[in-house]
């Protein structure tokens, strides 16, 4: 029971609440989710079981795309809709001009505040386990790096944008910041998350729908494959003695490119996924990072 499901996140639970509940119903210990998503927001949460589980961590570069939903005229202490609000604005006379203007900044690499509300670290603490207990604290901006930001409706005091965004991106900052730059305040109102790597909202499956699936037997259906978030890797096959070297710890030559960093897929004679690679430049050869047991044979 090894791959990766491509779950839609109904609104109102946890990300860590889906897991639980595909542990129940798979049977399976080892579960994990890629990509936390808040409570308030849906869409795509890729959940990994047994061995996929340790391939998740490549989905940390992938980059996303999210449907927001930004209401002008508030400002809430967790930038989102589910906070405390702490002040009012007057969005009335803003115009679809002048919201396009103040997102230009947005575009390209940027540099974000985490909002309090959330699970960056201070001193060893989560920042919104501080914020629950009435603590501010000041924290430093992180790069980010926006590749697509476009308005698809404009029905004012509501917003939706379209984000497509690299890794430590908050969608919650932006809402927020798009209110300081227009000075009216603004909170995230929604969020779907659209696509996340490979996953794409148009092929998840809903919690009730993968409930079915599991008690009529046809849940592996809407299983991918583990090695499908390293599809822009190179990859080759190696015969019976290199994979057993290869098992073994122990790092090969293989004819490939072997540029600083790089990683590669390695796959069984019979076409079995066998583990990922990384290029040692000191060594010259690969070595094998992660190896991964065929249960099929």
């Amino acid at each position: 029971m090894d791959g990766i499901l491509n779950i839609d996140k109904p609104q109102g639970i946890t990300s860590y609440r889906v897991v639980a509940v595909v542990k129940r119903l798979s049977g399976e210990r080892r579960v994990g989710h890629a990509g936390t998503l808040d409570p308030l927001a849906t869409g795509v949460l890729p959940v990994g079981i047994g061995q996929a589980t340790r391939m998740v961590e490549f989905l940390a570069d992938a980059s996303k795309t999210y449907r927001a939903g930004i209401e002008l005229g508030l400002t809430t202490d967790t930038y989102d809709a589910s906070g405390q609000v702490v002040q009012r604005g007057e969005p009335s006379g803003i115009n679809r001009g002048q919201v396009e203007a103040a997102l230009v900044p947005f575009r390209g690499a940027i540099h974000q505040t985490p909002p309090m509300y959330s699970a960056v670290r201070h001193r060893g603490k989560k920042l919104y386990q501080l914020a629950r207990a009435g603590i501010t604290v000041e924290r430093k901006s992180r790069p980010a790096k926006i590749h697509r930001l476009d308005i698809i409706d404009f029905q004012p005091p509501l917003i939706t944008v379209e984000v497509e965004c690299g890794k430590g991106t908050y969608i919650r900052s932006l809402a927020h910041d798009l209110g300081q730059v227009l000075g009216c305040g603004a909170i995230l109102k929604s969020l779907v998350r659209l696509r996340y790597g490979p996953f794409d909202i148009q092929d998840a499956v809903s919690i009730s729908r993968l409930e079915d699936a599991f008690d009529s037997g046809y849940w592996e259906h809407f299983l991918h494959p583990m090695d499908c978030v390293l599809s822009a890797w190179p990859a080759v096959v190696v015969d019976e003695a290199t994979e057993q070297v290869i098992r073994n710890g122990l790092p090969v030559a293989l004819s490939l490119e072997s540029p600083d960093d790089r990683r590669c897929r390695t796959y069984t004679a019979d076409g079995h996924f066998l583990g990922v690679l990384r290029f040692g430049k000191e060594t010259g050869r690969w070595h094998p990072e992660k190896v991964f047991q065929n249960r099929g044979r």
